[in-house]
């Protein structure tokens, strides 16, 4: 038919071969107005063999449309945030959209660069898991929905912004973790992690007034842990509250401290996958078996958990039907079929395995 590179093969390529005029060929590439339906089947026929690609570009600056949403996370690194991305990919395909998705690695400044970006890329909306504190002014998405862009939050809520949220149930589900380890009978139950703070706060209001300000799930998790420990009629201690290093090896020291300490903790409520992993790894440095000596509950529940000695009990989060919920709520505001924001919270499940037992009188670990 042709020898054109495909790469370079026009409309006007498309049509001669096809036979009809140019602007017939365009209306059934392009979508649009009435083309007779043998007339379709040639052009379409024709557009397959030469191999022939759309401008979309050019289709977008014509129409205002790219059907393509950004997509921001805070850790793709994060099984959490990856299966939440795997989410949103697989509904937006559904839908006839493509996802571009940044990192921003916790940085706010490098989600502000990244919405910055992905509007200058012509998005028609926008999924976004904040770096931004709960106290802090969202200006920046702000900007996007003042643009006509709508925004879905994902995981953590925008206070100062009227936009939808699909999140977890993080206060209740916090709650029901600590209320398992209080039901076996502990009263001092360490959080890693809560709040990132450079110190930790000497009194609880203090500290449940900066989880406020901090991101939404950190500050829900606090409060959870807070609220199950009184009802059990225990003093929530703002001592077992990890405020420092957001790392592996921050909890680690963190919990290395708690189990030292002149009235240690028996039990840790580990909220993230990395407080897990350095948990375990403070136990394991101390000669402490779990749950016999230490019993331990996570978040983010993975196949790893279930093949560990023993086997944890975690929270599991739908993080897939979260991603998935998130972009058909972005997609029915791109397309006019959403009225009034709301925010969605998805039910989380604790899945209790054998890392939970009642806490015993133990000999205190040297310090390493």
């Amino acid at each position: 038919m042709s020898g054109a590179s495909p790469s370079r093969v026009t409309v006007t390529d498309v049509a001669q071969a096809a036979g009809v005029a140019r602007a017939t060929a365009a209306r059934v590439l392009g979508g649009y107005g009435s083309v007779h339906a043998g007339l379709q089947e040639r052009v379409r026929e024709a557009a397959a063999a030469l191999g022939y690609q759309p401008n979309t570009l050019a289709r977008s600056m014509a129409t205002g449309v790219t059907h393509t949403i950004g997509v921001v996370v805070a850790d793709i690194g994060n099984p959490f945030f990856a299966g939440v991305v795997r989410g949103i990919a697989d509904a937006a395909r559904s839908a006839g959209y493509d996802t571009i998705v940044v990192n921003t690695d916790e940085s706010a400044d490098r989600e502000r660069d990244a919405v910055r970006v992905l509007l200058g890329k012509q998005i028609d909306g926008l999924i976004v898991a904040s770096a931004v504190g709960a106290a802090e002014d969202p200006a920046h998405l702000r900007a996007a929905v003042e643009r006509g862009v709508p925004v879905v939050a994902v995981d953590r809520e925008l206070p100062g912004l009227d936009v939808d949220a699909v999140v977890i149930d993080n206060h209740d589900i916090a709650a029901e973790a600590v209320r398992h380890l209080t039901s076996a009978g502990h009263r001092r139950v360490a959080l890693a992690w809560g709040p990132a703070l450079p110190h930790r706060p000497r009194t609880l209001r203090t500290l449940l007034d900066a989880g406020r300000r901090d991101l939404p799930t950190s500050g829900a998790r606090l409060l959870g842990w807070a609220d199950a420990l009184a009802e059990a009629g225990h003093d929530p201690d703002p001592a077992l509250v990890m405020t420092g290093s957001q790392t592996i090896e921050g909890v680690r020291r963190f919990v290395t401290r708690q189990l030292g300490g002149d009235d240690p903790a028996t039990a840790v409520f580990a909220t993230e996958t990395d407080a897990v992993l350095g948990t375990l790894a403070a136990a394991r440095d101390l000669g402490l078996r779990v749950p016999e000596d230490l019993s331990v509950v996570g978040f983010d529940d993975n196949p790893w958990a279930t093949v560990t000695v023993p086997a944890l009990t975690m929270v599991e989060q739908p993080v897939r039907q979260l991603g998935r919920a998130a972009a058909g709520r972005l997609v029915q505001r791109i397309e006019g079929r959403a009225a009034g924001s709301s925010t969605r919270a998805l039910r989380a499940r604790l899945v209790r395995r054998d890392s939970v037992a009642a806490p015993r009188e133990r000999v205190r670990p040297d310090r390493p």
